[in-house]
């Protein structure tokens, strides 16, 4: 996953722009009234002869420092673009819906980074741009869409289709981790609680069986055994395991070879390989549909789709589909060459070519998809619990049995 955010190719900016900075501003206007503002521009001499322009007597300018505009979620991108493009549907200008939805935003990082965008716009930036200059938000596909949708003059119809695409993925990333939550949280319990019962459970136990004077059973002197080495190397082990643990996610992270490895082993496991499968299908065949249908062609559309699977084998596939592509082969032909995309999503393609609607197939598709995982969670839910069960109950009726049996064992003695 992490290849595929940091291969996602970002808009580039033009060459020769001039570098803008964020100035603070305060002024008089022609009645003597107090004002202040801020102001985007490429230096404190542009902002005041603007100021001038517009009756404005300047008395302070400042250059503030780049700061950090903090916590701006995915959901928080969805939510102000569903608003913006409600705005432009219903006729509000574009500098003006940016202040309403900057304004009506409960969260301060989303209104001062919309206040950004409006000022980059305000002091001539297109809207591409000026979302452009802010990849950690919007994305080259965000980017790419928005410019489409000025070029066209149907920014508000780009911009709606851009806020379902949105919801469609996060409502999709939702179900996968909490099919993912419950078994990860329950396996936590499970080895903290074992943990203590090795280290503060099983040692009462041993000073009572020293009194015995008997041998143990086998089973017991296991757990014994291992409970002394976890008392023993209780920091060693925690210590390894924070190593172990941050080097894998860091491997993870950095390492080309350590993503692809997990990205396979991910989509091959017995239960949750099918469910990241259908959900990385259904996010590859919504990008493109949304691509498609905002008019980018085709070989430049997959330059965007690529990362948006969130899955490395995916996106390594969508760049061989690419090649394939810009050298004259159909699409279906290269979806099929791969062997990772499903029969349904070929044969949708393959229509969806024939009769020029290949948008509209590829929603269905991932319309079909997504309720293939919404079901799949469901299933995994229902199946998973009675086994994680059965899993604790075993392993912690495992060590109680253990402990009991020599008492048990005396009872019958006696």
């Amino acid at each position: 996953m992490a290849t595929a955010a940091a291969t996602r190719k970002t808009p580039s900016k033009p060459t020769g722009e001039i570098q803008q900075a964020n100035f603070y501003w305060e002024g008089k206007d022609r009645s003597g009234r107090q004002l202040k503002g801020e102001m985007r521009a490429s230096g404190d001499a542009v902002v005041t002869a603007t100021l001038r322009r517009q009756g404005i007597q300047v008395t302070r300018v400042r250059k503030q420092g780049r700061r950090s505009l903090g916590k701006v979620s995915e959901k928080d991108i969805a939510l102000f673009t569903r608003q913006l493009a409600t705005m432009l549907r219903a006729g509000v200008p574009l500098l003006q819906s940016f202040d309403i939805v900057a304004k009506g935003s409960s969260n301060a990082a989303v209104s001062r980074l919309l206040t950004d965008v409006r000022t980059d716009v305000e002091t001539g930036s297109s809207l591409q741009t000026a979302f452009s200059r802010r990849p950690q938000y919007f994305d080259a596909l965000y980017c790419n869409l928005v410019g489409a949708g000025e070029a066209a003059g149907i920014l508000d119809t780009l911009l709606d289709r851009l806020a379902t695409y949105k919801e469609k993925l996060l409502a999709l990333k939702s179900k996968i981790r909490s099919a993912l939550f419950y078994p990860t949280a329950v396996i936590a319990v499970a080895v903290l609680i074992t943990a203590i019962i090795m280290i503060f459970v099983v040692p009462q136990f041993k000073d009572l069986f020293s009194s015995f004077g008997a041998d143990l059973p086998f089973p017991t002197l296991v757990v014994i055994a291992i409970s002394d080495f976890v008392v023993r190397f209780w920091w060693v082990l925690l210590l390894a395991g924070g190593i172990g643990l941050y080097s894998f996610f860091l491997a993870w992270k950095r390492s080309e070879r350590m993503q692809m490895v997990m990205d396979r082993l991910m989509l091959r496991l017995p239960i949750f390989g099918p469910l990241m499968h259908k959900a990385a299908t259904a996010r590859w065949a919504r990008t493109l549909s949304t691509m498609f249908a905002a008019g980018v062609p085709m070989v430049e559309a997959l330059d965007s789709v690529a990362g948006a699977a969130g899955n490395n084998v995916f996106y390594q596939a969508t760049k061989r589909i690419q090649a394939d592509v810009s050298t004259g082969s159909s699409l279906t032909v290269a979806l099929q060459a791969t062997g990772i995309f499903p029969n349904m999503l070929l044969q949708m393609a393959s229509i969806g070519e024939e009769s020029g609607s290949l948008d509209a197939m590829l929603t269905k598709v991932a319309d079909f998809y997504e309720g293939e995982v919404d079901d799949a969670v469901n299933a995994i839910s229902s199946l998973i619990e009675p086994a994680i069960m059965v899993i604790l109950g075993g392993l912690i009726g495992g060590l109680v049995i253990a402990m009991y049996m020599p008492i048990f064992k005396m009872g019958s003695v006696v």
